[in-house]
């Protein structure tokens, strides 16, 4: 089957700026279903921006964002909204409702989108708590719970709908790295068992090979796309050296050996 017709995601010729910055030019790739997908590179080079353009808060300067062949800015605003519905974001400071309880975080979007009894909305949200390993925290507020928990809850609440899509900006931020470890290894398991395709914008080097099946590196000085592959063929035979000393910054070895992604 030809790459473009298997790919759940496809972006082409993809430009990306702010008025008469570009912030970066002409991407090209590809996200195939179930993948755990990395958008890496140095401060500043447009990772988050992607991610923005990808769920549809901003519209490129040029080329197609493609969701299962259909053009995302090609479609209606209602189509598009129906979309957008598939799709979960987690946030890269939580953003959880200070004044809400993480089972109210959790219950909004069910309330709002789809017509369920208060009784199934409750167990909706005792499930997906539960699937983060939250259960019993529903009655909780979010400076009740711990920075590694939060951001548990808020996947949990990005998983509300069921998406086939979710979109993690910098997941492990503020975290300690036991808190950020398991998280990594939460995303794994979520993305095993449920199927559901990650993409991740993440700088942590641990993050990136204990997670990642396949990986893009932004450039913040020519605005390109330098690389994509797995992050271990990267890191071993990449030809841009920019690249390679990301990935190689003093400890990417060792966890090259101990952090294999699951398959």
């Amino acid at each position: 089957m030809p790459e473009a017709a298997a790919a759940q995601i496809r972006a082409v010729d993809l430009t990306l700026s702010y008025g008469e910055r570009i912030i970066q030019s002409e991407l090209n790739f590809s996200v195939s279903r179930g993948d755990r997908f990395i958008i890496m590179g140095d401060s500043g080079c447009g990772k988050s921006t992607l991610l923005k353009h990808l769920i549809a808060l901003y519209r490129p300067a040029k080329g197609k964002i493609f969701y299962e062949n259909r053009d995302l800015w090609g479609m209606s605003d209602e189509d598009r909204g129906e979309l957008a519905q598939r799709f979960g974001v987690l946030y890269q400071s939580g953003a959880l409702f200070s004044s809400m309880t993480l089972g109210q975080n959790i219950a909004l979007p069910i309330s709002q989108y789809q017509r369920l009894g208060q009784a199934d909305v409750r167990d909706l949200v005792e499930l997906k708590l539960s699937l983060v390993g939250l259960a019993g925290f529903g009655k909780y507020m979010p400076s009740e719970i711990s920075g590694g928990m939060k951001k548990r809850a808020a996947l949990a609440r990005a998983m509300a709908l069921d998406p086939e899509v979710l979109f993690l900006d910098e997941p492990s931020a503020g975290l300690d790295p036991l808190s950020s470890r398991l998280l990594d290894e939460l995303i794994v398991e979520l993305n095993e068992s449920l199927g559901t395709t990650f993409l991740i914008v993440t700088h942590e080097l641990a993050s990136i090979f204990a997670v990642g099946t396949r990986a893009i590196f932004l450039d913040s000085d020519s605005h390109h796309m330098l690389a994509s592959g797995t992050p271990h063929e990267l890191l071993e035979s990449c030809p841009h050296e920019k690249v390679r000393r990301f990935l190689n910054r003093g400890i990417a070895r060792p966890l090259a050996a101990n952090l294999e992604p699951s398959s």
